[in-house]
């Protein structure tokens, strides 16, 4: 069995798969700034999970971590492997649907696009400036609409004529769309004007000058909104493919990278093994100060003693 961590500002997810790249056991929760706790109890999680359903405990052979706590989350569990979200998604989506051409993968506070040829990510596309373009922007937008966000793509499907909102900017969008509450749109119209600006925004900002061919999947937690996958296929004329793990393909192709590093040469795992719940960390930071360049040090601290740190150019700090 093999463990894919991945860290990202709002979620982190975790995956025990198999040789088959089965998902054995799984955890999906909120990072809530502090990836430390989120890792801790994700492995909590998954190990419960595994124990409850198998009657054993589960033997890793392999650990790879994704996000943008990779780093981090790397050296809690010393993993095996640390590789950027870019390369993990497209590992795990490209083993899902080998046909895939593109990636759309929009999560609370980012939006990614890959593009994929013969199973090769050949270019890619970030958004992690504008809100409009991501999944917080539909949180802020339900709550103020007083609808659960898990009933906000069934509002979108509802609709009879979209409301035309302005969606490249969140303070547009909100003020576009409380002039449109206060001309008697219906709930249902204006639900399905924001899907279709925050697609629009998408795609003019991420996905501008980028070749978009189908087959198109669509993965990140805003993936789980049918609005948001009709009105993407309403835009582009074709089919919008959401695998079923959508939320869990960053880490299952962490998984999946630890599985190829490892079955090299026959390599032992460094993990630490889920004793890691267990184990007390804290993060310290300080300023060098031993020459102009005034580093920020950030050390992880494990039970006392220092096991890694980053931020220095010289690399004086370096563990």
């Amino acid at each position: 069995m093999y463990l894919g961590i991945d860290v990202g500002s709002v979620s982190t997810d975790i995956v025990i798969i198999d040789n088959g790249v089965n998902v054995l056991s799984s955890a999906y929760i909120r990072t809530s700034g502090s990836p430390i706790d989120a890792v801790k109890e994700g492995l909590k999680i998954v190990k419960g999970k595994f124990l409850k359903k198998y009657r054993k405990e589960p033997i890793i052979r392999g650990v790879g971590t994704t996000g943008s706590g990779r780093k981090l989350a790397g050296v809690l569990v010393n993993a095996d492997v640390v590789k950027n979200e870019i390369t993990a998604h497209a590992v795990a989506t490209s083993f899902e649907i080998p046909e895939v051409k593109t990636i759309f993968e929009i999560g609370g506070q980012d939006s990614k696009i890959i593009i994929i040829r013969d199973g090769v990510p050949v270019d890619f596309g970030m958004n992690t400036v504008c809100a409009a373009g991501t999944g917080s922007f539909l949180d802020h937008q339900a709550e103020r609409l007083g609808i659960p966000i898990e009933k906000f793509g069934k509002y979108a499907l509802m609709a009879r004529a979209p409301a035309r909102i302005a969606g490249r900017c969140t303070v547009f969008a909100e003020s576009d769309m409380i002039h449109k509450m206060q001309l008697g749109y219906s709930k249902e119209d204006i639900i399905a004007g924001l899907s279709d600006a925050l697609v629009q925004n998408y795609l003019s900002n991420v996905g501008r000058g980028k070749e978009i061919l189908p087959r198109v999947v669509f993965q990140g937690g805003v993936a789980a909104n049918i609005g948001i996958k009709k009105a993407f296929e309403k835009e582009l004329g074709y089919e919008v493919i959401v695998p079923k793990n959508h939320k869990l393909m960053g880490a299952i192709g962490a998984a999946m990278l630890a599985k190829e590093e490892m079955e090299k040469d026959g390599k032992i795992t460094g993990f630490k093994g889920f004793n890691v719940i267990n184990t007390n960390f804290e993060t310290k930071s300080f300023i060098c100060g031993e020459c102009p360049n005034n580093c920020e040090i950030v050390q992880i601290i494990e039970n006392g003693k220092p096991i890694a740190s980053w931020g220095s150019i010289c690399g004086k700090w370096d563990l």
